[in-house]
């Protein structure tokens, strides 16, 4: 359980910025690091070694603190988030999919070693990925907010780029065992995980 809730965490950070860059055209750029290097490391030796650290998912670790004590602000995260958890069963059913978008991910590999995952044409690359392939699947996810950023070709690649971050998260805590009965079996049992790692 302790693993699991790092990968939720994961999840929960990354959907949090598609959510703010969608109203505001900015990401917290040290978030937004953490859940773009997340794609990349593909093959690390620990859930914490995917995203950095323990201590990358604090942001991530608090909110689902506080949707489990029903202190949650954004209503709008935990459907979110619900509908990436049923388009990550859609994508691992679909095998041809999985390795293009793996495909993909490497091929971006070099430049986002080299300039940063965050760079513009690295995040323009991993959002054309998604677009190609895990927007196809239904239910599709729907990002609402300002229509104002939401018309620019660089806020919507860059929300795309997060959302494939939230899919590789939510992929990591079903591998790890994560299911939907753990929200309804298991709450207090992920609640003493989060509560662990937030110390």
């Amino acid at each position: 359980m302790s693993d699991r809730v790092l990968a939720l965490a994961g999840l929960a950070q990354a959907l949090a910025q598609v959510r703010r860059i969608a109203d505001t055209g900015t990401a917290e750029q040290r978030i937004l690091g953490t859940a773009l290097d997340s794609v990349f490391r593909i093959d690390a030796a620990t859930p914490a070694a995917i995203y950095g650290d323990v201590g990358a998912l604090r942001p991530g670790l608090t909110l689902l603190r506080d949707y489990f004590s029903s202190q949650a602000r954004d209503e709008q995260l935990p459907r979110l988030a619900l509908a990436v958890l049923q388009l990550e069963r859609r994508f691992v059913a679909d095998e041809a999919m999985g390795r293009r978008v793996q495909h993909g991910i490497r091929a971006q590999a070099t430049q986002a070693e080299r300039e940063g995952s965050t760079h513009p044409d690295v995040l323009s690359a991993l959002g054309g990925l998604y677009a190609e392939t895990l927007s196809h699947l239904r239910p599709r996810v729907l990002v609402q907010g300002n229509p104002h950023y939401l018309g620019q070709a660089n806020v919507v690649a860059e929300v795309r780029a997060v959302l494939l971050a939230a899919v590789r998260s939510a992929v990591l805590w079903r591998q790890l065992g994560g299911s939907l009965w753990d929200f309804l079996l298991r709450r207090r049992d992920m609640v003493a995980a989060i509560n662990a790692h937030l110390g």
